[in-house]
């Protein structure tokens, strides 16, 4: 038994089985005994730091001394870098959306794209509105506009979905401010501005490919009707947009929306480039740190939108106070899960299962590129969740990227690749798969017929792009 236990510990092949029974556990705790994420991801690091021999101090400390245990820096390393962040977004997008912004912008897509090239305004609006809206909330904010341009404009309601629910999929997944991407920043040390960079130039195609191509060719041979349940009037006014609420209320315009949603993603990618063509420690350079630090321009969008789209259209400050609070709610289980999902990955690290992947990998030849796209794309097809793909991937390949000295370019396209793999081949275990199915009145074939294959295409292309340009960089 005692030397069964030593080769676990201590040589390569054992520390791989430990590292595949810990995923296997977590996979069977949240699949099999439907535990949350949280405690599963939880109770498997700290099952993998114990079989692995790691010092019950170091683990998570001592009455006397335990910020620097693996539990509290694993948490609070991740945490502190994306709670501000996920929690502006959030906020960013309930502002958006109780404005009316997504009704006044789709008017605006039908009207400049005409009946014919509906199903491409509604990419466009789930591209738009997919960066500061979650994936679900997405969902029910745009899914009514979809209906009515679906009845305007005729034809099986899949070929108005799909390209809408790609937007919303590709910024979910590769995008901040939304949970993985910007997890995958803090796990694997690369900016944010890298990331929206590197997320618009791989996402991009595959949205094409998955939201355009697809989504027009299947739509055209998948007839489905509006559900009648989820059937809305008419909007009162000349386009698809008004709606009652905003009827009370002048509408905000679209350049005033589109304005709001660009101001982080100017200063952001600003701060990133600047560092690039800027003098170090300069006063330019200074200030578009500052004002492109994540926290700081959202921040700036969200008092920028609580003015303009709030106070100034008769909104008062309780009212906001009050939207903030409704949409925060739902925040706190995707930190825990994040942070959980950070603590697995210390664990891995401190273990030493990183160091023997890598050597692993470094033996077969397999490119980090590829290995953390396999490896994302398992963990997603396994138990469902996209963000428990990321940040559990994103903890095993944050080890093998340490030391090799990767651009930030590089490793926001590594970011991308286990993106990728975590939008793989939605299936009967995603929540998704179940919401696109019930709001778009699809049989679970036709979903997958519909949706899975979407994924799956866009994952793949994404993937692909990312792939070619890391080959090129690295």
């Amino acid at each position: 038994m005692g030397a069964t236990v030593d080769w676990l510990r201590t040589t390569t092949p054992g520390l791989l089985v430990l590292c595949g029974l810990s995923i296997a556990v977590l996979l069977l705790a949240i699949i099999r005994i439907k535990l949350e994420p949280f405690i599963a991801l939880l109770l498997t690091s700290l099952g993998l730091a114990l079989a692995a021999g790691l010092p019950v101090s170091k683990i998570v400390g001592t009455p006397m001394k335990s910020g620097d245990s693996l539990l509290e820096t694993g948490f609070g390393g991740i945490l502190g870098h994306i709670a501000v962040i996920i929690g502006l977004g959030t906020v960013l997008g309930a502002i958006l959306e109780r404005s009316g912004g997504a009704d006044v912008l789709t008017d605006r897509l039908l009207r400049a794209f005409g009946e014919k090239g509906a199903p491409v305004a509604m990419g466009l609006l789930g591209l738009i509105f997919g960066i500061p809206l979650f994936f679900d909330i997405g969902i029910f904010v745009l899914a009514p506009l979809v209906y009515v341009a679906a009845k305007r404009g005729g034809g099986s309601l899949v070929r108005y979905a799909m390209p809408m629910v790609a937007g919303l999929s590709m910024t979910h997944a590769f995008l901040p401010p939304h949970p993985g991407p910007v997890s995958l920043g803090g796990l694997l040390g690369v900016s944010l501005g890298w990331l929206i960079f590197m997320g618009f130039v791989c996402g991009i195609p595959g949205f094409i490919a998955a939201g355009i191509v697809w989504g027009s060719w299947i739509g055209n041979r998948i007839k489905v009707e509006v559900p009648e349940e989820f059937l809305v009037a008419e909007p009162v006014g000349d386009g698809p947009g008004t709606t009652t609420a905003t009827a009370v209320r002048p509408p905000p315009s679209v350049a005033l929306i589109g304005g709001i949603i660009g101001i982080p993603l100017v200063l952001i990618l600003g701060a990133t480039f600047g560092s690039q063509l800027l003098q170090a420690n300069s006063q330019p350079l200074e200030v578009l740190t500052f004002l492109g630090t994540p926290a700081v321009a959202l921040l700036i969008a969200v008092l920028t939108a609580f003015y303009v789209l709030g106070l100034r259209r008769g909104q008062t400050v309780q009212e906001l106070s009050t939207l903030t609070a409704e949409s925060l709610r739902p925040v706190g289980m995707l930190l825990l899960v994040v942070g959980a999902g950070a603590f697995f990955g210390k664990v891995i690290s401190a273990t030493g299962i990183g160091s023997a992947l890598a050597q692993t990998m470094s033996a077969a030849g397999l490119p980090v590129i590829v290995l953390a796209y396999i490896i994302s794309c398992g963990l997603r097809i396994a138990q469902g969740s996209a963000t428990v793909a990321i940040v559990t991937t994103g903890g095993i390949v944050a080890p093998l990227v340490v030391d090799h000295g990767y651009s930030q370019m590089a490793l926001a396209l590594i970011a991308m690749s286990i993106a990728a793999g975590s939008i793989v081949l939605s299936h009967v275990n995603d929540g998704g798969f179940w919401i696109i199915s019930k709001f778009f009145n699809l049989t679970v074939k036709q979903t997958l017929q519909t949706w899975t294959v979407l994924e799956t295409v866009l994952s793949v292309v994404s993937f692909a792009v990312a792939a070619v340009l890391f080959a090129l960089v690295a």
